[in-house]
């Protein structure tokens, strides 16, 4: 069974570009498995955006606009759509797909990644945020972050690695009180089924993940794609050169980190027990 999705404000407005785009591609004389290969999607990415399961991006409704002579059309209907609730638009397609997601790799090197957040660690990043949240919208941050935590949960959960610097473990985000608890959670999750946590360790004379965070998905249909976030916005990547790129990174990161053992070994002498 599909992890239930999130109610979305724009629902209604959504399914109607879906049936839109749907009706221009059927007038181009296109499937939808033919428009998902001229593009290098998978079909089911355009059979989700036909049914109003996930937005149509301002940048892939250009092109969808360009290939099925639309005048502009998608375009315009994406630019006018209704405000979304909690989650940005840029990442909004992301939290659809690792909800489920069958692998996941993910290298950090500021916070604690999401997925492994306590609650009171995830309400000491919101509240370190500039410029400040109030405290509904923190609160409401906060009980989005831990939903997403759900899918360790799954009956068949995914596959994940993480990967993070350490000096994310120095910080004490929220106060001494948290950071220990959060520092236990880690070592806890160290030990789900599934689950790999490698830390990288300072003092390291090369380092693959200069550039910035990142994630490797893979897709119920086994397709592998590409998240990276920055100040503004993120970017959610398709383009297999692009997604090769980090998996090689990734694939040097753990090379680079100190095994599974050894960082569960860290984070016990952090918390004082070896």
């Amino acid at each position: 069974m599909h992890p239930r999705r999130r109610h979305r404000k724009n629902a209604s407005a959504m399914r109607l570009v879906g049936r839109q785009l749907a009706r221009f591609r059927e007038a181009a004389g296109l499937t939808q498995r033919e428009l998902a290969t001229e593009f290098n999607l998978a079909e089911e990415t355009v059979a989700s955006i036909e049914q109003g399961r996930r937005p149509l991006k301002p940048d892939l409704a250009q092109r969808f606009d360009d290939r099925l002579d639309t005048k502009g059309a998608l375009s315009v209907a994406v630019e006018h759509m209704p405000e979304v609730d909690l989650i940005p638009a840029w990442a909004e397609e992301y939290m659809d797909l690792e909800r489920e997601a069958i692998a996941l790799s993910w290298y950090d090197n500021q916070v604690v990644p999401g997925l492994l957040q306590t609650e009171r660690y995830a309400r000491g990043v919101f509240r370190s945020r500039v410029p400040a949240f109030n405290a509904d919208e923190i609160e409401a941050q906060v009980v989005a972050r831990v939903a997403r935590q759900g899918i360790l949960a799954r009956t068949r959960p995914p596959t994940i690695s993480f990967v993070m610097w350490e000096a994310i473990l120095m910080d004490r985000i929220g106060g001494d009180d948290v950071y220990e608890e959060q520092v236990r959670h880690l070592r806890a999750c160290a030990e789900l089924p599934g689950v790999s946590l490698q830390v990288m360790p300072f003092g390291r004379t090369s380092h693959a993940g200069l550039n910035g965070p990142f994630i490797l998905l893979e897709t119920p249909d086994h397709q592998l794609l590409g998240y990276t976030e920055s100040q503004r916005g993120s970017q959610l990547l398709t383009d297999p050169d692009e997604v090769s790129i980090l998996a090689q990174k990734y694939a040097m990161l753990r090379a680079q980190a100190l095994t599974p053992e050894d960082s569960t070994g860290l984070l016990d002498r952090l918390l004082g027990e070896r």
